[in-house]
């Protein structure tokens, strides 16, 4: 998998400032990391702690995945889950201003419960491949390491946000995440609207992506331009999400980013990303932080929780009926 050796289009920041370094090196990759929130909405993270080998091994095992026969595929695909677990089929999401479905499939693995909490109760058991196990063992284990990791930098925004270090904490374990594989299969004729992911932002807290197999993502600045993101090799590229968006009041910006198509020489080739959606909780109130409330910035959104809006926007993208 090859990956241009710096990043472009948006800041990087190192998390080990934060894991290991000192309290001023701490305290500036707080500044740096919401800084980077706060104006751009992406950031590109290196020394995040999630090993390439790891993501190496799963991406292996997802090619081998959506390389089945498509019947095999459909065979792991429970309608009544919402896309939450297992298969989603070519042509099904949209993004919800958008009746055109996006050119990809995708699979998600979800949490596993390991400590008693009845929230396990909430979640759907993940789908096994009998075809390919290494790819949900793999995926599974590649799910904790980006939890792991995004639990620091969410440290980190509290602390950004003068709140407790540990304030998302309660919320993001056993939290409602999602690892998603995402496969674009090659483009075999002139698409007539769609392309491979039509412009959307994220519902969750946090997105973590490691390097994708074909360029194409793109973010929308404030003068309403398309700006090419790239990370350099070993980072993983973050943005805010919905949901961290409107608990800050808007104060950390969700930008609405897009997958676009390959030129007609690169149609041949398919693409495959993986993003790791960071959900706290379903019980967590996302109600504006008092502290992001201001005469400049009145209260934009009304109390609702985690699990009520993901709901809705699940039902907005055509993968909840």
């Amino acid at each position: 998998m090859s990956s241009p050796t710096i990043t472009t289009g948006i800041p990087s920041v190192d998390l080990s400032k934060f894991t290991s370094g000192d309290a001023t090196a701490k305290e500036e990759f707080v500044q740096e990391l919401g800084k980077a929130f706060h104006e751009v909405g992406f950031v590109a993270v290196t020394n995040h702690g999630v090993p390439q080998e790891l993501i190496d091994h799963f991406y292996d095992a997802a090619k081998k995945f959506f390389g089945l026969p498509v019947k095999t595929k459909l065979a792991t695909q429970v309608p009544e889950l919402a896309g939450q677990r297992g298969y989603t089929a070519f042509g099904v999401e949209h993004a919800k201003q958008s009746q055109v479905a996006d050119l990809k499939e995708f699979f998600q693995i979800g949490q596993e419960v390991t400590d008693n909490d009845p929230i396990k109760e909430e979640y759907p058991t993940n789908i096994k491949v009998s075809e390919v196990p290494e790819f949900t063992n793999l995926g599974q284990d590649l799910y904790a390491s980006f939890e792991d990791a995004g639990k620091n930098l969410l440290r980190a925004i509290a602390l950004f946000l003068n709140l407790e270090e540990s304030y998302f904490d309660k919320y993001v374990h056993n939290g409602n995440s999602i690892l998603r594989a995402i496969h674009y299969p090659p483009i075999s004729h002139e698409p007539k609207s769609a392309i491979r992911a039509e412009e959307h932002e994220d519902i969750d807290l946090i997105t973590l992506l490691v390097g994708a197999s074909a360029d194409g993502l793109q973010l929308q600045n404030e003068n309403d331009e398309w700006v090419p993101i790239k990370a350099g090799v070993g980072a993983i590229v973050i943005n805010v999400g919905d949901m961290l968006q409107r608990l800050t009041n808007n104060y950390l910006k969700s930008t609405t980013h897009r997958v676009v198509n390959p030129p007609r020489e690169k149609w041949h080739l398919p693409r495959l990303s993986i993003p790791f959606f960071l959900h706290p909780r379903s019980e967590m109130d996302l109600t504006c932080l008092e502290s992001c409330v201001t005469a400049e910035r009145p209260i934009a959104y009304e109390p609702i929780t985690a699990g009520d809006y993901l709901d809705e926007r699940l039902r907005e993208i055509g993968l909840k009926k």
